[in-house]
Protein backbone atom coordinates (compact mmCIF):
# COMPACT_ATOMS: atom_id res chain seq x y z
CA UNK A 1 0.00 0.00 0.00
CA UNK A 2 2.71 2.20 0.94
CA UNK A 3 4.60 1.00 -2.46
CA UNK A 4 1.37 2.30 -4.59
CA UNK A 5 1.06 5.47 -2.06
CA UNK A 6 4.44 6.47 -3.70
CA UNK A 7 3.79 5.65 -7.31
CA UNK A 8 0.75 7.34 -7.08
CA UNK A 9 2.87 10.79 -5.59
CA UNK A 10 5.44 10.52 -7.90
CA UNK A 11 2.92 10.41 -10.59
CA UNK A 12 1.05 13.32 -9.63
CA UNK A 13 4.91 15.30 -9.33
CA UNK A 14 5.63 14.36 -13.22
CA UNK A 15 2.01 15.60 -14.14
CA UNK A 16 2.62 18.71 -12.00
CA UNK A 17 5.03 20.69 -14.60
CA UNK A 18 3.01 20.12 -17.52
CA UNK A 19 -0.05 21.22 -16.14
CA UNK A 20 2.14 24.77 -15.03
CA UNK A 21 3.83 24.59 -18.22
CA UNK A 22 0.38 24.21 -20.31
CA UNK A 23 -1.64 27.16 -18.22
CA UNK A 24 1.64 29.39 -18.70
CA UNK A 25 0.99 28.93 -22.82
CA UNK A 26 -2.46 29.58 -22.34
CA UNK A 27 -2.02 32.64 -20.37
CA UNK A 28 0.82 33.80 -23.33
CA UNK A 29 -1.57 32.86 -26.19
CA UNK A 30 -4.81 34.85 -24.20
CA UNK A 31 -2.11 37.64 -24.06
CA UNK A 32 -1.23 37.59 -27.86
CA UNK A 33 -4.99 37.09 -28.16
CA UNK A 34 -5.46 40.94 -25.72
CA UNK A 35 -2.62 42.25 -28.22
CA UNK A 36 -4.52 41.75 -31.37
CA UNK A 37 -7.53 42.84 -29.52
CA UNK A 38 -5.71 46.21 -28.47
CA UNK A 39 -4.29 46.99 -32.18
CA UNK A 40 -7.81 46.52 -33.41
CA UNK A 41 -9.44 48.75 -31.09
CA UNK A 42 -6.83 51.33 -32.25
CA UNK A 43 -7.22 50.96 -35.61
CA UNK A 44 -11.27 51.38 -35.69
CA UNK A 45 -10.94 54.44 -33.34
CA UNK A 46 -7.95 55.84 -36.16
CA UNK A 47 -10.82 55.06 -39.31
CA UNK A 48 -13.49 56.44 -37.05
CA UNK A 49 -11.41 59.87 -36.87
CA UNK A 50 -10.13 59.54 -40.62
CA UNK A 51 -13.29 57.90 -42.05
CA UNK A 52 -12.13 58.89 -45.52
CA UNK A 53 -8.88 57.04 -45.34
CA UNK A 54 -11.03 54.18 -43.72
CA UNK A 55 -13.34 53.69 -46.19
CA UNK A 56 -10.74 53.59 -49.19
CA UNK A 57 -8.29 51.26 -46.60
CA UNK A 58 -11.78 48.85 -46.82
CA UNK A 59 -12.22 49.06 -50.64
CA UNK A 60 -9.05 48.10 -51.17
CA UNK A 61 -8.96 45.04 -49.34
CA UNK A 62 -12.36 43.90 -50.37
CA UNK A 63 -10.64 44.48 -53.77
CA UNK A 64 -7.61 42.08 -53.20
CA UNK A 65 -9.65 39.63 -51.64
CA UNK A 66 -11.91 39.25 -54.48
CA UNK A 67 -8.86 39.19 -56.62
CA UNK A 68 -7.30 36.31 -54.24
CA UNK A 69 -10.57 34.27 -53.87
CA UNK A 70 -11.35 34.32 -57.63
CA UNK A 71 -7.17 33.19 -58.00
CA UNK A 72 -8.11 30.10 -55.58
CA UNK A 73 -11.70 29.38 -57.06
CA UNK A 74 -10.13 29.41 -60.52
CA UNK A 75 -7.35 27.04 -59.67
CA UNK A 76 -10.21 24.66 -57.90
CA UNK A 77 -11.63 24.90 -61.22
CA UNK A 78 -8.64 24.14 -63.58
CA UNK A 79 -7.65 21.15 -60.64
CA UNK A 80 -11.65 19.56 -61.53
CA UNK A 81 -11.45 19.60 -64.93
CA UNK A 82 -13.96 16.77 -66.33
CA UNK A 83 -16.48 17.15 -63.58
CA UNK A 84 -19.89 18.91 -63.85
CA UNK A 85 -19.09 22.06 -61.90
CA UNK A 86 -16.20 22.89 -64.41
CA UNK A 87 -17.83 26.05 -65.71
CA UNK A 88 -19.43 26.82 -62.96
CA UNK A 89 -16.60 27.40 -60.97
CA UNK A 90 -14.86 29.23 -64.11
CA UNK A 91 -17.25 31.45 -64.30
CA UNK A 92 -17.85 32.50 -60.77
CA UNK A 93 -13.81 32.72 -60.37
CA UNK A 94 -13.97 35.15 -63.63
CA UNK A 95 -16.78 37.33 -62.04
CA UNK A 96 -14.59 37.70 -58.43
CA UNK A 97 -11.48 38.62 -60.64
CA UNK A 98 -13.30 40.82 -62.76
CA UNK A 99 -15.08 42.65 -59.70
CA UNK A 100 -11.77 43.26 -57.66
CA UNK A 101 -10.01 44.60 -60.75
CA UNK A 102 -12.61 46.85 -61.02
CA UNK A 103 -13.17 48.07 -57.18
CA UNK A 104 -9.12 48.23 -57.24
CA UNK A 105 -8.96 50.42 -60.13
CA UNK A 106 -12.26 52.87 -59.41
CA UNK A 107 -12.66 52.06 -55.44
CA UNK A 108 -14.48 55.56 -55.45
CA UNK A 109 -16.87 54.49 -57.61
CA UNK A 110 -17.15 50.70 -55.28
CA UNK A 111 -17.64 52.51 -52.59
CA UNK A 112 -20.82 55.04 -54.12
CA UNK A 113 -22.57 51.35 -55.26
CA UNK A 114 -22.01 49.66 -52.01
CA UNK A 115 -23.31 52.72 -50.27
CA UNK A 116 -26.83 52.76 -52.31
CA UNK A 117 -26.67 48.70 -51.69
CA UNK A 118 -26.53 49.16 -48.19
CA UNK A 119 -28.62 52.15 -48.36
CA UNK A 120 -31.58 49.75 -49.78
CA UNK A 121 -30.70 47.22 -47.12
CA UNK A 122 -31.74 49.36 -44.42
CA UNK A 123 -34.90 50.37 -45.86
CA UNK A 124 -35.95 47.35 -46.79
CA UNK A 125 -34.87 45.93 -43.22
CA UNK A 126 -36.56 48.63 -41.40
CA UNK A 127 -39.80 48.34 -43.53
CA UNK A 128 -40.34 44.87 -42.89
CA UNK A 129 -39.86 45.09 -39.12
CA UNK A 130 -41.87 48.35 -38.96
CA UNK A 131 -44.85 46.02 -40.85
CA UNK A 132 -43.90 42.35 -39.02
CA UNK A 133 -43.97 44.16 -35.31
CA UNK A 134 -46.98 45.87 -36.30
CA UNK A 135 -48.85 42.53 -37.58
CA UNK A 136 -47.31 39.80 -34.68
CA UNK A 137 -47.28 42.35 -31.71
CA UNK A 138 -45.21 39.51 -30.26
CA UNK A 139 -43.39 39.93 -26.61
CA UNK A 140 -40.06 41.70 -28.48
CA UNK A 141 -42.79 44.13 -29.99
CA UNK A 142 -41.48 47.54 -28.40
CA UNK A 143 -37.77 46.54 -29.82
CA UNK A 144 -38.46 45.34 -33.08
CA UNK A 145 -40.60 48.65 -33.89
CA UNK A 146 -37.39 50.46 -32.76
CA UNK A 147 -35.49 48.45 -34.74
CA UNK A 148 -37.40 49.26 -37.58
CA UNK A 149 -37.33 52.87 -37.43
CA UNK A 150 -33.77 53.39 -36.74
CA UNK A 151 -32.65 50.79 -40.12
CA UNK A 152 -35.28 53.38 -41.87
CA UNK A 153 -34.54 56.03 -40.87
CA UNK A 154 -30.81 55.36 -41.52
CA UNK A 155 -31.96 54.17 -44.99
CA UNK A 156 -33.46 57.69 -46.12
CA UNK A 157 -30.20 59.67 -44.32
CA UNK A 158 -27.75 57.66 -46.02
CA UNK A 159 -29.70 58.20 -49.54
CA UNK A 160 -30.57 61.88 -48.62
CA UNK A 161 -27.05 62.93 -48.66
CA UNK A 162 -25.71 59.88 -51.37
CA UNK A 163 -22.91 59.86 -53.65
CA UNK A 164 -21.66 62.09 -51.01
CA UNK A 165 -22.50 60.03 -48.05
CA UNK A 166 -20.30 57.24 -49.70
CA UNK A 167 -17.00 59.10 -48.23
CA UNK A 168 -17.98 57.85 -44.63
CA UNK A 169 -20.34 55.70 -44.27
CA UNK A 170 -18.62 52.22 -45.41
CA UNK A 171 -15.43 53.67 -43.77
CA UNK A 172 -17.67 54.32 -40.66
CA UNK A 173 -19.06 50.91 -40.42
CA UNK A 174 -15.89 49.42 -41.23
CA UNK A 175 -14.22 50.95 -38.09
CA UNK A 176 -17.02 50.27 -36.10
CA UNK A 177 -16.62 46.67 -36.50
CA UNK A 178 -12.68 46.76 -35.83
CA UNK A 179 -13.59 49.09 -32.55
CA UNK A 180 -16.33 46.04 -31.51
CA UNK A 181 -14.27 43.44 -32.61
CA UNK A 182 -11.15 44.35 -30.68
CA UNK A 183 -12.82 45.46 -27.75
CA UNK A 184 -14.37 41.62 -27.62
CA UNK A 185 -10.86 40.44 -28.29
CA UNK A 186 -9.09 42.73 -25.53
CA UNK A 187 -11.53 41.51 -22.93
CA UNK A 188 -11.48 37.72 -23.99
CA UNK A 189 -7.91 37.57 -23.81
CA UNK A 190 -7.52 39.86 -20.37
CA UNK A 191 -10.25 37.62 -18.44
CA UNK A 192 -9.02 34.40 -19.42
CA UNK A 193 -5.23 35.45 -18.18
CA UNK A 194 -7.34 36.71 -15.03
CA UNK A 195 -9.17 32.94 -15.07
CA UNK A 196 -5.87 31.01 -15.39
CA UNK A 197 -4.12 33.63 -13.11
CA UNK A 198 -7.38 32.48 -10.26
CA UNK A 199 -6.92 28.76 -10.29
CA UNK A 200 -3.41 28.98 -10.09
CA UNK A 201 -3.72 30.69 -7.42
CA UNK A 202 -6.34 28.48 -6.00
CA UNK A 203 -4.34 25.09 -5.43
CA UNK A 204 -4.13 23.46 -2.52
CA UNK A 205 -1.50 23.84 0.03
CA UNK A 206 -1.51 20.33 -0.04
CA UNK A 207 -0.27 19.45 -3.73
CA UNK A 208 0.68 16.35 -4.98
CA UNK A 209 4.30 17.58 -5.15
CA UNK A 210 4.62 17.98 -0.68
CA UNK A 211 6.40 15.15 0.39
CA UNK A 212 3.96 14.53 2.94
CA UNK A 213 1.93 13.23 0.39
CA UNK A 214 -1.82 14.14 -0.48
CA UNK A 215 -4.07 14.29 2.83
CA UNK A 216 -5.50 11.05 3.54
CA UNK A 217 -8.99 10.31 4.11
CA UNK A 218 -10.14 9.68 7.93
CA UNK A 219 -12.72 7.32 9.40
CA UNK A 220 -13.32 3.87 8.74
CA UNK A 221 -12.99 4.07 5.09
CA UNK A 222 -9.17 5.20 4.79
CA UNK A 223 -7.43 2.71 2.88
CA UNK A 224 -4.01 3.38 4.03
CA UNK A 225 -5.21 2.31 7.55
CA UNK A 226 -3.97 -1.17 8.96
CA UNK A 227 -7.32 -3.14 9.65
CA UNK A 228 -6.34 -4.03 12.76
CA UNK A 229 -6.23 -0.38 13.92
Amino acid sequence: MARSKSAKTATSAKTSPTDAQGAKQLSRSLGWLALLGAILAVAGIVGLVYTGVATLTSMLLFGWLLLIGGAVGLLHAVQSRGTNFFWLGVVVAALNLAAGVVIIRRPEVAAEALTMFAALLFLTGGVFRLVGSLVVRGPQFGWTLVQGAFGLLLGILVLANWPSSSQYVIGCFFSLALLFDGLGLLATGLGGRRIVSMVADDRPPHGPNDPSGPDEPSGPNNPYKPKNA
